[in-house]
């Protein structure tokens, strides 16, 4: 019997952590990925997602997600900060997914929910009721230094205060 040598190379890319949420007309991705340089962010409309860029040091890190639904590529923005890229991604049909992937497995450990962002069913109703109020106390009133939507990134005021908690 001859016994075969196994090489286990270093991976020539990583892949990033990725902050997920939703709406019921959008998908937000961050991927935490410190000083990127020579950032691609692709979309199609069947739902595929890729993304790369090079770190600090110049690893490189690539990301390729399937998504649930169908988007549109064109109503998609990104921005790139220094210390993550944000990802506003538009639903074809307005809806909540069950999930963040098509495949049911259980998603990659560097994926995970963005509770800072994450927002139910039920909460998104109150939160539009809550920007359309005047007479609030001003928890869901957008400072100078919070994003807006136009941005791609919905500002989220305290839910606890919106409920009057």
């Amino acid at each position: 019997m001859r016994k075969e040598e196994i090489v286990c190379k270093p991976a020539t890319s990583r892949n990033p952590e990725v902050l997920w949420a939703q709406r019921s007309d959008k998908i937000y991705l961050t991927i935490a990925l410190p000083d990127a340089k020579n950032v691609s962010v692709k979309s199609e409309p069947e739902g595929l997602f890729s993304f790369s860029a090079m770190g600090a040091q110049g690893e490189s890190f690539d990301l390729n997600l399937e998504l649930y639904g169908t988007i549109v590529p064109e109503g998609s923005k990104v921005n790139v900060g220094l210390r993550n890229i944000l990802c506003s991604i538009q639903k074809e049909q307005k809806g909540w997914w069950k999930r963040l992937l098509k495949s049911d497995e259980k998603p990659a450990p560097y994926i995970k929910v963005d509770w800072n962002k994450w927002c139910d069913e039920d909460d998104e109703e109150l939160i539009k009721s809550d920007f359309a109020s005047d007479d609030d106390d001003g928890a869901a009133e957008i400072g100078e230094d919070e994003s807006s939507d136009d941005e791609g990134m919905l500002y989220l005021p305290d839910l606890e205060k919106a409920r009057g908690k």
